[in-house]
């Protein structure tokens, strides 16, 4: 059974449905945790500049700063334009990953078969998000604000010929990760609906996402 979490200094805790999109907008200095309830959950995350959606979360160049592949507490994330703009705060889980992407109907056609094209996937949750969210609509946001996601719990190894693999995750219950804020962002998340790869233990869970003010966990 899910375990909710409460936060004193909390402006905001809602629970994500298993293979859903949700959206928010985070206070730069504010703190934004992800917690995987039930364990084994990918979290595909987007982070957009609400001063200027032009600048969003960019993997090479948060890749290129930290010279390393992987996300973990203490890693700083940066822009398209080189600016930093959040910083892993804390986290329990261990790694994070940020070359996987976003599943979608094509990619899941060439990884698996072509009889999965019409599953849902990370992609689709996104692109209805930017169509249907007041948010969306405030900041004039549709797909061509999609860029490269972070994949919050996600365990995406590098094999020794250079291939990814989608592995067994490493989280479980309870686990969480919680970003700071380096600026005013809107967040955007598929709750990954994957069933075809072990992302989510074949079995995609409810998140919760709680926003807070304040320095300490």
């Amino acid at each position: 059974m899910t375990s909710l979490h409460t936060f004193e200094k909390a402006t905001l805790s809602e629970v994500c449905p298993a293979g859903e999109a949700w959206m928010c907008e985070v206070k730069k200095g504010q703190y934004f945790r992800i917690i995987d309830l039930e364990g084994n959950q990918a979290v595909d995350t987007l982070f957009i500049s609400a001063e200027n959606p032009e600048e969003r979360y960019s993997a090479t160049d948060t890749l290129a700063m930290n010279q390393y592949i992987y996300l973990e507490k203490g890693t700083s994330l940066y822009s398209n334009f080189g600016r930093l703009i959040a910083v892993i705060h804390d986290d329990n889980c261990g790694r994070h990953d940020t070359l996987g992407g976003a599943c979608s109907c094509e990619s899941n056609t060439v990884r698996y078969a072509h009889e999965t094209y019409p599953m849902h996937s990370c992609r689709n949750n996104f692109m209805y998000a930017l169509a249907k969210h007041p948010i969306a609509k405030k900041h004039n946001l549709n797909v061509r604000h999609i860029g490269p996601n972070i994949n919050f719990f996600m365990n995406v190894p590098v094999t020794s010929d250079g291939h990814l693999k989608f592995d067994d995750g490493i989280s479980a219950p309870g686990k969480f990760v919680e970003i700071k804020a380096e600026m005013d962002l809107i967040v955007l998340i598929s709750n990954c609906p994957q069933l075809n790869n072990p992302c989510n233990a074949y079995n995609p869970t409810p998140i919760q996402l709680v926003i807070r003010d304040g320095e300490e966990a």
